[in-house]
């Protein structure tokens, strides 16, 4: 069993920002980082299979933006290294979430240096900035949302509305920090923001092309290729109504039941295999693991 459960965690581990080898998540001994062990950030961003549903469906409402899609389609090697991409967000949410306060705040000086770098004009003819204070509260409410609904599935159900709207009050942080504006922090401002946003969104060709690279992206191996498929469907039955059909991705009743219930079968094995993760590190660090 003991050999099994490091097979999956080095498989597992492979997809993370750990993989870089950048953090040092164990020390300094103490250092509470930007949010510390008791914070509601720690207890959602530390389930690693809600986390990667909700990363995918992050990233799915995301493509429904016009100039956030223009900046991954012009800056992004996405389509030939999508690894990549999901090791540099992991290191990035992980970091600011579980890092010591050096390298949270090395991550966010880095983010920020590579946003000033990202600039075009979408097709539409409108110019983009990955540095847009609109823009990066945008791709903030997309990944934190998902990341709590997907927690709230997965997770913890009964969570309370007091719980969640504390999640987004505290990791509305991060978005400041980087220079977003107007960050909702409660539950219903991100309902309200969502709403809001509605009539700027839209499905292009392009992003049903990103949607077509993600949902062929190859598994790390065989053994975890039917995880990783039904995680892809998990992200996919995480968007709101309205964004899977924008995208054209609906799923009937039957098939939302049999990914949910499969997710809650395998999220046990996942959480039992990880003893290593960003999660697990902070706390050791913390002298709490």
């Amino acid at each position: 069993m003991e050999a099994l459960r490091r097979r999956i965690e080095t498989q597992v581990m492979s997809l993370t920002g750990l993989a870089l080898g950048q953090l040092h998540l164990e020390s300094p001994k103490g250092d509470p980082g930007l949010f510390g062990p008791h914070s509601v950030s720690w207890q959602v961003h530390g389930d690693f299979p809600s986390m990667l549903v909700g990363g995918i469906g992050a990233l799915l409402l995301q493509l429904l933006h016009p100039l956030a899609l223009a900046g991954v389609w012009d800056h992004s090697n996405f389509r030939e290294d999508l690894l990549g991409r999901l090791r540099r967000t992991s290191q990035f949410i992980s970091g600011t979430t579980f890092g010591s306060t050096r390298d949270a705040e090395w991550l966010l000086d880095k983010v920020r240096t590579i946003h000033l770098q990202v600039t075009g004009t979408a097709p539409d003819g409108r110019p983009y900035a990955a540095s847009d204070p609109d823009l990066l509260t945008w791709v903030h409410v997309a990944e934190v949302s998902s990341f709590l609904a997907a927690h709230r599935r997965y997770r913890n159900p009964s969570m309370s509305r007091t719980e969640q709207d504390a999640y987004y009050a505290e990791i509305a942080l991060i978005a400041e920090r980087l220079g977003a504006r107007d960050v909702p922090r409660s539950c219903q401002q991100v309902e309200d923001y969502l709403q809001r946003m509605r009539p700027q969104l839209q499905c292009s060709a392009h992003s049903l092309e990103v949607v077509g690279v993600l949902l062929a992206a190859p598994a790390p191996s065989r053994l975890a290729e039917p995880v990783g498929k039904l995680m892809l469907k998990a992200g996919i039955d995480l968007l709101p109504d309205w964004a899977q059909a924008m995208l054209g991705l609906q799923q009937g009743p039957l098939q939302r039941r049999l990914v949910r219930l499969g997710l809650q079968r395998t999220a046990p094995l996942l959480r039992w295999a990880m003893r290593d993760g960003s999660a697990h590190r902070a706390k050791r660090r913390m002298g709490i693991e």
